[in-house]
């Protein structure tokens, strides 16, 4: 199974992600990790990036694609991989089916996790973090045992970027790159649209489901 994965913030594609990835075997490759891992390496690519992220700027696509080529030749992506994150634009896509095409590979799916932007404000919002051990609550599914205090005994935060306002901006520019993508994944015949808004399980099912009617 080779496949990418989308959603807009907070839609759950790190969960779900690695829900697909025991089913399959295959590896879970996310943008973030990806980043960090090339730069890291010393890499030629891993520098090339590091310079651009050091200077505040956005790193280019032929260095992205790069950071891709250089995980995706690694061995644990050698019998599929879900892509978490990337590509975010139509060039990136573009480049990734050329980078798989001189493989002999293509994608097998894009699953894309819709979800309201009400319920998508709602789990922001309801997020509290503890700064002591790092350990993330919910307010409405996963309260903590005292209110405003962690089970370790430290004190619980909102993150700045968990306010309505900062979310809806986010959401905002997500739909702005987005949108194009997932036309361009629709034309090619293997975009899925799952419900993301049920609960872990049920949208794993859909994802499944989604999945299995892709190899039929």
């Amino acid at each position: 199974m080779r496949m990418v994965l989308m959603g807009p913030p907070g839609a759950g594609k790190g969960t779900q992600a690695a829900a697909i990835c025991r089913r399959y075997g295959v590896a879970h490759i996310s943008t973030g990790d990806m980043f960090r891992a090339a730069m890291a390496s010393g890499s030629q690519v891993g520098a090339k990036a590091k310079a651009y992220v050091d200077r505040g700027e956005l790193v280019p696509d032929d260095v992205t694609i790069g950071i891709v080529r250089e995980r995706l030749s690694q061995p644990d992506a050698t019998n599929g991989f879900v892509l978490d994150g990337f590509p975010r634009t139509v060039p990136q896509a573009l480049g990734l089916d050329e980078l798989l095409a001189g493989s002999g590979l293509k994608l097998d799916a894009v699953v894309l996790i819709e979800v309201p932007e009400a319920e998508l404000v709602r789990r922001a919002v309801g997020r509290r973090v503890c700064p002591r051990c790092n350990r993330v609550w919910h307010l409405e599914f996963n309260p903590p045992p005292e209110p405003g205090t962690c089970s370790c005994g430290g004190e619980l935060t909102l993150r700045p970027d968990d306010t309505a306002e900062t979310v809806r901006a986010r959401l905002a520019v997500y739909r702005e790159r987005t949108e194009a993508l997932k036309d361009y994944y629709a034309k090619a015949g293997i975009l899925r649209v799952v419900d993301g808004s049920g609960s872990p399980q049920e949208v794993e099912a859909l994802i499944a489901g989604a999945l299995e009617r892709c190899s039929e």
